[in-house]
């Protein structure tokens, strides 16, 4: 991570911007404070959609079923 100064960042923003996109992450100071962070944003994953494996996964009447004696106790 590398600090430029407000000056510096005004006169460089191209080049700063695509620093960032390569993956960096720039603070911008005023003189020896850093007041901002210039970071690249990551893609969001898609939103999960209600029913998506609807046909694909299946789920037997035997799961509703309780569980014998011998099954309880491999989950202790």
């Amino acid at each position: 991570m590398s600090t430029v100064t407000v000056h510096a960042a005004k006169t460089n923003l191209s080049k700063l911007l695509a620093r960032v996109e390569a993956g960096e992450e720039i603070v911008i100071a005023r003189g020896k404070t850093p007041i901002a962070r210039l970071t690249p944003i990551r893609p969001q994953p898609p939103a999960r959609r209600f029913g998506a494996m609807k046909g694909i996964v299946s789920v037997g009447p035997e799961f509703f079923e309780p569980m014998t004696e011998a099954e309880l106790k491999e989950w202790e």
